[in-house]
């Protein structure tokens, strides 16, 4: 049976039909249509579990192409990315499986339905080498094939990948660092086709920029290429750390995890491994925000605090009461919010995918924020539906000012990226009256349950189609 992944009942399909992917971010057709109407003036408040890390687990599914057998990736978020991965990985000869995880708390599941999964992936001796043009295009993170399938199979043709539409991200380093290691690249109608006829070779690698999506690609290529590879300004993140442990659980050498320089001696093969997925550090920094944003009081499990250390530092010199523990937290807010200013930076700076939680702060805190991004050049797309709301935000390149307001106001408003669905219904329980965010399927692609955890901390929210009406909240 086929089910749907449209919240609040959103289950992955073990073998999704062609139907299934036929719309963006959507698994049956009718969550691009829905919306997401929460009523203001509400404190979030309770706790709420955060599950495997969006941003990890895509990149070990790929990862699991570098050993022929059976891989398990357990603590994999019930979300729309993950179902697409899986296809794509289907399309290359892969099986693959989705479980239910054990709970381990309570706070994992709502209504008896889990929200993290394990997915077992049985990869083949000889996986395709074609990665689906049309999935790809759809999901940014699928491009991290490139790397382990150029290093077991030495060629594959990848589309350019989509995603959300947060700005320009070239492919110039992952192409750079691979023909450092003896690839061939070109292009071919809209494609990237890569072959290493001689094999990938070690080398010094230098990355203009510590990109996460490279440092992935360049390491995944690195373990079984002949020689010693050294990544210098590598992605520091705690994803590449899961990653490369995932790797060394596999048998790869690596040496500097963490680091802004990564060493990866290659090996002849690698092996399959079960491995769990760290917890997801934007999913706990969006509660922390909106413990904050609403005068709340929420405590978040499954996600490290280390791992937040920017955010909650803000979060507290904001005026919020912060208690950490080794894999929770908890943040009080019982004043207005002060204003602090971000500057987003690669990690362990703050993060960029909260940048729609900072300015949602800045816009009900007392007094101005200067809000910096320096990662994605469309990230401030996000403002202008904040400005719906009554915020008051003036941007000028990748700077914007934001006036904080004692209360902002219901309105009609858009999802326009994953993080900024969040942050607009997050926002929306500052407002008087009711607000209504569409194109919420961008949001199902990044939290598993976002309606079930908003109800769960104390909110008035619904979800359901736009065209039907089938919502009645403030009606």
């Amino acid at each position: 049976m086929t089910h749907s992944l449209r919240t609040p009942d959103l289950m992955i399909p073990d073998r999704p039909d062609p139907a299934w992917l036929s719309s963006p971010g959507d698994a049956g057709g009718a969550a691009v249509d829905d919306v997401i109407r929460v009523r203001g003036g509400t404190r979030m408040t309770g706790t709420v579990h955060v599950v495997g890390a969006k941003n990890s687990a895509l990149k070990l599914m790929a990862a699991a192409l570098l050993a022929p057998g059976r891989s398990v990736i357990t603590n994999v978020p019930r979300i729309t990315d993950i179902a697409i991965m899986g296809e794509v990985l289907r399309r290359l000869g892969c099986g693959v499986r989705f479980d239910a995880d054990d709970p381990v708390d309570p706070m994992v599941a709502y209504g008896g339905v889990p929200r993290s999964r394990s997915v077992t992936i049985d990869v083949p001796e000889t996986p395709g080498i074609d990665a689906d043009c049309d999935l790809v295009r759809r999901l940014r993170a699928s491009i991290c094939v490139l790397g382990p399938l150029l290093a077991r199979r030495g060629t594959v043709r990848v589309a350019h990948p989509g995603g959300d539409a947060i700005g320009s991200r070239g492919l110039d380093m992952h192409i750079a660092g691979l023909t450092r290691m003896g690839a061939e690249i070109s292009g071919e109608r809209g494609c990237v086709v890569a072959t290493a006829p001689h094999g990938l070779r070690g080398t010094e690698i230098v990355l203009d920029f510590p990109s996460v999506g490279a440092t992935e690609n360049l390491v995944m290529a690195a373990v079984l290429a002949q020689g010693t590879t050294v990544i210098d300004n590598a992605a520091r993140e705690p994803e590449i750390v899961d990653i490369c442990t995932m790797l060394q659980q596999m048998g790869a050498l690596i040496d500097g995890a963490g680091t802004s320089t990564l060493t990866v001696v290659g090996v002849p093969g690698l092996h399959p491994v079960r491995h769990a997925t760290v917890g997801d550090r934007i999913v706990a920094g969006t509660w922390a925000f909106g413990a904050a944003m609403t005068r709340g009081d929420v405590t978040v499990t499954g996600a490290s605090p280390a791992f937040l250390d920017i955010a909650l530092d803000k979060l507290v010199s904001a005026g919020a009461l912060v208690e950490t523990r080794r894999d929770a937290f908890r943040v009080r807010m019982v004043d207005r919010p002060r204003a602090v200013d971000v500057v987003t930076l690669p990690y362990p700076g703050f993060a960029t995918d909260l940048l729609p939680m900072a300015i949602g702060l800045a816009a009900v805190s007392d007094g101005a924020s200067l809000i910096t991004e320096n990662i994605f050049d469309g990230r401030f797309m996000f403002a202008n539906e904040m400005m719906r709301l009554g915020a008051d935000i003036q941007t000028d390149g990748h700077h914007a000012v934001v006036r904080g307001r004692q209360r902002l106001s219901g309105a009609l408003v858009r999802a326009t990226d994953i993080r900024a669905g969040a942050g607009l219904l997050i926002a929306g329980l500052c407002t008087e009256g009711v607000t209504e965010v569409s194109q919420v399927h961008h949001v199902d692609r990044g939290y598993p349950d976002f309606v079930a955890d908003l109800r769960a901390l104390g909110v008035e929210v619904e979800r359901g189609g736009a065209a039907d009406g089938g919502i009645s909240l403030g009606r």
